[in-house]
């Protein structure tokens, strides 16, 4: 595919998304009210077939939820991945498309993900239509991205992946202006698992400690000390990091009891610590109460691996942001340490994840998994442009060494 059928393709992608603009606005507000839970994703899957029917995807329906479309009868495939579930928060936005199920709330953007996805969809269609698709693209709308350790592994189980050579991905960032897309090569996201620590012991009264094995001041122990022993252990590079988020022992201030727990999650960007985390933690754990003479049970649950972005990937990302909204729309971004299992995929294949900005130029700042999210609609239009053109422009880079295709 030579330079100047890119270009022609870009010029079908941007004509396609702006001929159904209107459309994709009103589904994003569609799935935005109508939010379901992780593998709950009944009616969002419905509703997404529906409209992929009028494409001429290929369509298959992934149990329990979710679905994977294909575009394309021959070459090189690419995959683009967007996410389905909603998170168990109260949407206090307002709007008239706010939440009507209580306690539930399209938080993290995953409606923005599945409306830019179908419409790279509609827009690669029309490219195919026109003679343009130098490959094939398979679309995942992937389930139960919110909960560990995430549906990406079902997706994957069920052939997300099958003949897939890369695979793109954005995320809502709300904290970038709409029009701009975060991009950075290596890890982006972090790899989030769950811990959870139980103290047993014999309690007493608070004023004979010596007596009993003092489980409130082992578990505190626990809490202070095992972050410091476990970060000493592991390269600083790796940005290892323990934050509790709970912590229960007792019912009254004069009885030591005898049990207790606490529970925090365990994060890091180097996919290499992540490996040997859990057998750290569960060695620091035992070395921290072990003068206390009590019982722990260390509850470790892997969750997600770190996103770990690709350079070419990143470069196949910069082209199409330049594309679609000139090199101004490329941005550098953080990493951040939030878990996404969109990692799960570039384990087994190379890829990247861009950050797509949501943020209304000039106005406020939200923040992800709170119920006041709100997104610059102009954003669901700009990611199925730059989904369907990181897909042709991944197809013709010649400049990838590794994964040829």
């Amino acid at each position: 595919m030579a330079a100047g059928d890119v270009g022609a393709a870009s010029v079908v992608i941007e004509k396609a998304v702006e001929r159904h603009l209107g459309a994709l606005v009103a589904l994003r507000r569609d799935l935005h009210a109508n939010p379901e839970l992780a593998w709950h994703e009944l009616r969002t899957t419905e509703v997404l077939a529906r409209h992929l029917a009028e494409t001429n995807c290929t369509v298959t329906t992934l149990a329990p939820t979710g679905l994977l479309a294909e575009i394309g009868e021959r070459g090189p495939m690419i995959a683009l991945r967007a996410d389905l579930d909603a998170l168990p928060v109260h949407d206090t936005t307002g709007l008239p498309w706010a939440s009507l199920a209580p306690d539930v709330a399209h938080a993290c953007g995953h409606d923005v993900h599945a409306t830019a996805l179908l419409g790279a969809a509609i827009a690669l269609s029309a490219v195919a239509a026109e003679g343009l698709l130098p490959g094939r693209v398979r679309m995942i709308f992937q389930p139960a991205e919110e909960v560990m350790p995430g549906g990406a592994l079902e997706a994957m189980a069920q052939g997300a992946l099958a003949g897939v050579q890369r695979i793109y991905a954005v995320h809502c960032d709300p904290g970038l202006d709409v029009g701009r897309v975060g991009l950075r090569v290596g890890p982006i996201t972090g790899a989030g698992d769950r811990l959870e620590v139980r103290l047993a012991g014999a309690g007493g009264h608070t004023s004979r400690p010596h007596l009993t094995e003092d489980l409130v001041f082992a578990l505190g122990k626990v809490i202070t000390e095992l972050p410091a022993i476990v970060s000493r252990r592991l390269d600083p590079r790796a940005g290892f990091s323990v934050v509790w988020g709970m912590a229960r022992s007792g019912s009254a201030a004069n009885v030591i009891p005898d049990e207790g727990m606490v529970a925090g999650t365990v994060r890091m960007l180097d996919p290499r610590a992540w490996l040997d985390a859990e057998s750290l933690v569960r060695a620091a754990v035992a070395q921290v109460v072990a003068p206390y003479e009590v019982v722990a049970e260390v509850i470790y649950t892997r969750g997600v691996p770190p996103v770990v972005n690709h350079p070419m990937a990143v470069e196949d990302w910069a082209a199409a942001v330049t594309r679609v909204a000139g090199a101004a729309g490329v941005a550098p971004t953080n990493q951040s340490l939030g878990g996404e299992d969109f990692g799960w995929y570039l384990d087994r294949v190379p890829g990247g994840m861009a950050r797509l900005g949501t943020r209304t130029p000039g106005g406020p700042t939200y923040d992800l998994h709170q119920g006041s999210l709100r997104v610059d609609e102009a954003a669901v239009g700009l990611g199925a442009r730059l989904l369907a053109e990181v897909a042709i422009g991944s197809l013709v880079n010649t400049g990838w060494s590794d994964s040829p295709l």
